[in-house]
């Protein structure tokens, strides 16, 4: 497992620059030198872990404030925390609460919480939910994924250093198989592979599921190769990564075709020899469990990867 050669990062005085994040809302603020200096910082973290954490954030409390319910994700982030040193305040029902029952606005919610909290990780029933909450927040927010077709930053944010981890970002060929309209990851994933150069993108979807013209549109003004595909097997040959996520049956039109659109071993035995397999979980029908003892899945790596991001994320916001 090699790193890139080029962190990206840039000395001053002998010392890396460190740099401040206010809050993590979308994809698209991240440039090149920040996004290395947070794989920079992740690989510190993995030290951390192995030697059973931090005491530095002792003092730091966060709050995860869940609209919807994602264990996965939440689980991370809370250990992300523990594992700093810091304390945890947590709800992963925050629509139940009865001042939401009564329509308290969002707004309201982050201010009050923010006076409890030195970060607040945010997933939002609505698309934009985690911008909002972050133009009145006294205390910085991190998008934790806000709705369907919204975008989920810290699962691209790991995504990408599961994949820089063992391949360059430059030139990297990547085939999305699933739904693509309303994936969150794919789209924030999207946003920062148009960072790096030579990147060649594959969208393999039904067409009623295929990637919305907002991500298209920003690939087109980026120069970035993309290819719309509905059979996965004229590709799939050709993708340094396969990053596949689920599709949901009730969806499709083409039900006996849902099969174009999943991993298993015939898909495995068209695929590269070194490339990789990724899916951000769970997962349903979409990816089959043979696949777990091939040498090229990282799902479950990429999983563990997400509590080393999301601590660096976290010393980054709160510094």
């Amino acid at each position: 497992m090699t790193m890139g050669s080029d962190n990206g990062l840039r000395p001053v005085n002998g010392e890396i620059t460190r740099t401040h994040l206010r809050h993590v809302v979308e994809s698209q603020q991240f440039t090149v030198p920040l996004l290395m200096e947070l794989f920079d910082r992740s690989h510190e973290m993995e030290r951390i872990v192995r030697r059973g954490g931090t005491l530095d954030y002792q003092n730091k409390i966060m709050a995860t404030l869940f609209y919807e319910p994602s264990t996965r994700t939440r689980l991370c982030f809370e250990s992300a925390m523990l594992r700093l040193g810091g304390r945890v305040i947590s709800t992963e029902h925050a629509r139940a609460f009865s001042s939401e029952m009564e329509d308290e606005q969002v707004e309201d919610s982050i201010r009050i919480i923010g006076g409890y909290s030195d970060v607040i990780v945010i997933r939002h029933n609505e698309e934009g939910g985690a911008k909002r909450a972050a133009q009145v927040s006294p205390v910085p927010v991190i998008n934790a994924g806000d709705g369907n077709g919204g975008q989920h930053p810290t699962q691209a944010l790991l995504d990408l250093y599961t994949i820089y981890r063992e391949r360059s970002l430059e030139g990297l060929s990547i085939a999305f198989l699933g739904e693509m309209d309303k994936g969150r990851t794919a789209r924030s994933l999207a946003y920062l592979l148009a960072k790096f150069d030579r990147v060649k993108i594959y969208f393999v979807s039904p067409p009623e599921l295929q990637m919305r013209g907002d991500i298209l549109d920003y690939l087109d003004r980026h120069g970035v190769r993309y290819e719309i595909e509905a059979d996965a097997s004229k590709v799939i040959g050709e993708a340094d990564v396969v990053y596949q996520t689920r599709i949901r049956p009730d969806r499709v039109s083409d039900q006996p075709g849902l099969k174009r659109y999943r991993i298993d071993s015939s898909v495995l035995a068209k695929m590269k020899k070194n490339a990789l397999i990724l899916h951000p979980l769970p997962r349903t029908v979409e990816l089959d469990k043979t696949v777990d003892g091939d040498p090229r899945a990282r799902y479950f790596q990429q999983a563990r990867n997400g509590l080393f991001v999301r601590m660096a994320l976290l010393t980054m916001v709160l510094e």
